[in-house]
């Protein structure tokens, strides 16, 4: 029997099935609303299957495709918002009309998204999130989670003074999925997210290989730190603290010329797996956009934007770019590529 808020989970690839698959178990009202069409069918026939190291979970859960949306008749009390980061502001309005008065949208996405979901359903019905789950999905209704709920990691925090102390209502949903904190200052813990995304998704993605193996090549962490360290300075140029998030502690981030190397040190060994890939690589292998522009090419903006440069960043938008367009294979040969440029 279901308890609690009517949930939906707004995009249900790897990372949006698995929380919904967690909160269906946990006995939560969960509906599950997603894009790809083979996936929903999947869902629908046969649950959710999902292949964590240790064990695999079978979850039978509610999906439904996109155009199903407009055939809802009760509002959901909670939206949980996975698609990517450039899909914030359309998805955000296509749930608006099924939000409930005094629903809440989290946006559990790379990016900062919380200003945009904002401006769709107003601050005071809007709660930023930061993810650290690794996860992707292949093949229809099947879930590879490379990180279980015990090494996933969560924030939470409030933009407006309207929803503070309404932390909860997210952060408890989310506990079903990893660790969960609850943070004051919410765009600077999503901005030390895109410093940690800035050094390792797009960047990696371009050799083709996982994580693991891209972080050995030679030169390749010290570009990678060199992204890290133009994103962080950009936020120091933003307004945004040097937060400890998922590991980081206080004295970490008194040493700001060591945050980066530490924040990669951390998320490669508590999230990293030898086989694990990222977002970015994901999506170019399956021939869709990826999120480089709403990570990296953030930055790049941001930083000109205020007068200065990001050259590491810029370098790596632009092979991404000539990746998206056809012109350029991800491989190990494009670290020679990065380096040049630089």
């Amino acid at each position: 029997m279901t308890t609690g808020p009517r949930i939906a989970v707004l995009g249900s690839g790897a990372n949006g099935a698995s929380i919904g698959a967690d909160l269906t178990a946990a006995g939560h009202d969960v509906t599950l609303i997603e894009q790809w069409p083979e996936h929903v069918r999947a869902m629908r026939a046969d649950g959710l299957r999902i292949e964590l190291p240790d064990e695999t979970l079978h979850v039978r859960v509610k999906a439904h495709d996109l155009c199903d949306v407009a055939t809802f008749t009760r509002p959901f009390d909670v939206v949980l918002l996975l698609m990517k980061a450039y899909d914030a502001r359309w998805a955000t309005q296509l749930i608006a009309p099924h939000l409930a008065p005094g629903g809440l949208v989290a946006g559990v996405q790379n990016g900062m998204t919380a200003d945009v979901i904002a401006e769709v359903v107003g601050a005071e019905r809007t709660l930023g999130t930061v993810i650290e789950v690794s996860s992707m999905m292949t093949v229809p209704g099947v879930v590879e989670r490379h990180s279980p709920p015990s090494r996933s990691w969560f924030a939470v925090g409030a933009l407006d003074p309207a929803t503070r102390g309404r932390e909860h209502e997210v952060a408890d949903l989310l506990r079903c999925s990893g660790a969960v904190e609850v943070v004051d200052d919410i765009r600077a813990a999503k901005w030390m997210k895109l410093v940690s995304n800035c050094t390792t998704l797009v960047t990696t993605a371009l050799l083709g290989v996982p994580m693991r193996a891209a972080l050995n090549e030679p030169g390749m962490r010290e570009l990678m730190i060199r992204c890290g360290q133009e994103a962080l300075d950009t936020g120091a140029a933003l307004g945004h603290p040097v937060l400890p998030i998922f590991g980081l502690r206080e004295e970490h981030v008194r040493r700001p010329e060591e945050v980066v190397e530490t924040l990669l040190d951390v998320l490669y060994a508590g999230f990293v797996l030898e086989h694990t890939t990222t977002t970015i690589l994901h999506d170019w292998r399956k021939g869709r956009h990826s999120e480089v522009d709403d990570i990296n090419g953030l930055v790049v903006a941001e930083a000109e934007r205020l007068g200065g440069a990001a050259p590491a960043n810029a370098a790596v938008v632009a092979l991404a770019h000539q990746v998206e367009r056809g012109e350029l294979e991800p491989g190990p040969g494009n670290l020679a590529r990065l380096l040049a440029a630089l």
